[in-house]
């Protein structure tokens, strides 16, 4: 079941996070988020859905603002995290495509994510769900002993043409 997160998600987020900060290099933080800290990020969020399985949080995907000046209103930063053995399981499609439709709904017209290179795993979801190659940054992040690239990739959620008229509360 996908539904949309609450802050009382955050611990279960938090520890379905932890292992991607500290045994891999596909999150640049350093240090796992406390609950407190992903409780504010849920709430800070443009859309944060989390996928249930059983009664517990099995994986999460969210949209934050892509940048701070309001020319950036329009366009979101998205991320997904599936529980360790989810993939390819259909699961983080079904949640990212279920986040891309909230943030059409919300009004926003482009959606950027990055990712870590190499992560083939990302890469064919966001292929696989239309996003296209808007470039690479080189040796941007320093992790686990060595320099990590990052690649962005985009996906118009709306035309451009008429976009503007979006996502006034996002302000």
């Amino acid at each position: 079941m996908i539904r949309h997160a609450t802050t009382e998600d955050a611990a279960a987020c938090a520890t379905l996070y932890a292992p991607y900060v500290t045994d891999t290099v596909v999150s640049f933080e350093t240090e796992p988020p406390d609950t407190a800290e992903m409780a504010r990020r849920i709430a800070g969020a443009h859309a944060w859905l989390v996928l249930e399985d059983h009664g517990r949080v099995a994986g999460y995907a969210y949209a934050t603002r892509f940048a701070a000046r309001a020319a950036y209103r329009w366009s979101c930063e998205t991320s997904i995290y599936l529980e360790q053995g989810r993939r390819r399981t259909g699961a983080g499609r079904a949640l990212y495509e279920a986040l891309l439709e909230r943030l059409r709904e919300r009004g926003l017209c482009r959606a950027f994510a990055g990712m870590t290179l190499p992560n083939d795993a990302s890469a064919g979801l966001h292929r696989a769900l239309g996003f296209e190659p808007a470039g690479v940054y080189r040796r941007v992040g320093w992790k686990h002993g060595a320099w990590r690239d990052v690649a962005w990739v985009q996906k118009d959620l709306h035309a451009t043409d008429g976009c503007t008229s979006g996502p006034s509360e996002l302000t």
